[in-house]
């Protein structure tokens, strides 16, 4: 008797656990989204962005202006020079894909924010596996307030530097990180990663290096592949722990993402431009609540 009572007791509130979930989950066919080219960014450190004899946008960067004020209609075209080799790369990899068209879709319930990527799957390379584990990764980064210099303009790319692993005679062990970046002082990106071939999400920062692990905000990720289109779910809490930036309806957030396609690692992924999350105010990809 106490056994099937203790069987009902448990079915129960797994029941309504799961009923809970669903029901904050958003209709994602009435989010509206944002279309968004992730290309292949090659040896495109922070340096070079801000080498005017290199980068021809870096006279504009320091009047202010954003790399997508100057760069996103042109995402693709940037990554097919990059890809092939006449720019910037000096390890193409034959079939690589220049870039990926992603949809964005974001929305909150008051208690957490949903953020939806969706994409078709480019043709493989048919190169070596960096990442034999998972076919796909993608991750997105928030920064508040503008504290990591460049944050506002260049999006991620403050966390990527001519020393970091996978860069041409880098040091393996030298991960992504800001420059005077502090977790305690705010000077950090929240980082969220979901990988395929785990089917597992990741919640960590990037402050003096990059720490895939130890956040508190990250709900679930979760991701499917039908045919040849992927969609995949990240669910994390409004409110913030260490390493995890609070986000509070009426505020904008810098936001970029990544997608490491092909089993891919390191530098060889495709990346957006540096964009604004808006949750119910304006930005370029907008959460309001459901």
């Amino acid at each position: 008797m106490k056994k099937t009572m203790i069987a009902g007791a448990v079915g129960a509130f797994l029941a309504f656990g799961a009923g809970t979930a669903m029901a904050a989950a958003p209709d994602w066919g009435k989010v509206e989204g944002k279309d968004i080219t992730a290309f292949y960014p090659g040896v495109s450190p922070l340096e070079w962005i801000q080498k005017g004899t290199e980068h021809g946008g870096a006279r504009a960067l320091k009047k202010g202006e954003t790399c997508a004020d100057c760069h996103s209609d042109e995402a693709g075209d940037m990554g097919k020079k990059m890809a092939s080799g006449q720019k910037i790369e000096p390890s193409p990899i034959p079939g690589k894909a220049a870039f990926i068209p992603v949809k964005v879709q974001a929305a909150h319930d008051g208690e957490n924010l949903y953020i939806r990527f969706s994409w078709k799957q480019p043709a493989a390379s048919g190169a070596a596996k960096m990442d034999d584990k998972n076919p796909v990764k993608i991750a997105f980064m928030l920064e508040s307030g503008g504290k990591v210099e460049l944050a506002d303009q260049a999006g991620c790319w403050a966390t990527c530097h001519t020393d970091s692993r996978t860069m041409p005679g880098a040091d393996d062990a030298k991960t992504k990180y800001v420059k005077g970046g502090s977790v305690a002082e705010g000077k950090f990106y929240d980082l969220y990663q979901w990988r395929s071939g785990e089917n597992k999400g990741y919640n960590g920062y990037v402050a003096d290096k990059r720490v895939m692990e130890g956040g508190n905000a990250l709900v679930s990720a979760e991701g499917k592949k039908d045919g040849d289109n992927w969609s995949v779910v990240f669910t994390r809490k409004l409110a913030a722990g260490d390493g995890d930036v609070k986000l509070e309806s009426g505020k904008a957030y810098n936001f970029g993402f990544a997608i490491h396609d092909d089993n891919a690692a390191g530098r060889f992924h495709h990346v957006s431009l540096g964009y604004k999350l808006g949750l119910d105010t304006d930005g370029h990809i907008k959460a309001a609540k459901q």
